[in-house]
């Protein structure tokens, strides 16, 4: 089994926006199925980098590019552009499906993913689990209302612009929730100090 490596700080942004970024430029110049064929390569090959240079995957990163892959696929087979804007609704549904069951059956999903980096106490793992499972059910609303409601050229722009602003306001939010919630960190253990004889 591979050892995990540490990952290059550029490589997470890269491998979550650059198949975003390179599906907008294409669209720009081209039209949505060849975009969605230059999003699939690009998903492919920052799966690759992020498995070439890290050893492993983040596993919501492997949901979200499994479905990217699947529906992209269908919209490239079926010449649809409706199945490449149905999986972002369901990405967001689902995840809000299991931060729900998550909060009901007591799992700690958020705290297994961030737990090492924000240690904070039950109730504010409890909140924040059913605050992002609000969020990702709004955001599949938001999504299936402008996929079916307005121009595509208006949900590309949501989709790359919108949902990526609307994630980082929500995650500003959360600051307080999470000051509020923080465990203090374990004292230290003092250096051992030479005994003089």
């Amino acid at each position: 089994m591979a050892t995990p490596r540490p990952a290059p700080r550029w490589l997470r942004p890269t491998v979550d926006y650059g198949p975003l970024g390179v599906f907008f430029a294409a669209y720009c110049v081209y039209d949505i199925l060849i975009a969605t064929g230059a999003m699939l390569g690009a998903t492919v090959v920052a799966l690759s980098l992020s498995f070439i240079l890290t050893r492993r995957v983040a596993v919501t990163t492997l949901v979200t590019s499994a479905m990217i892959l699947v529906f992209g696929g269908l919209t490239l087979w079926l010449s649809d552009e409706s199945y490449l804007k149905l999986q972002s609704t369901l990405i967001n549904g689902g995840f809000s499906l299991l931060l729900f069951a998550a909060v009901a059956f007591g799992w700690p999903v958020l705290r297994a993913l961030f737990g090492l980096a924000m240690p904070m106490s039950d109730d504010g793992w409890r909140i924040l689990t059913l605050r992002f499972a609000l969020f990702f059910a709004g955001m599949a609303a938001a999504n299936e209302a402008i996929a079916r409601l307005l121009p595509t050229a208006l949900w590309v722009d949501w989709n790359v612009f919108g949902q990526t602003g609307v994630t980082l306001g929500f995650l500003a939010l959360q600051w307080p929730l999470l000051n509020r919630h923080l465990l203090p960190a374990p004292a230290k253990a003092p250096r051992c100090v030479g005994r003089e004889d």
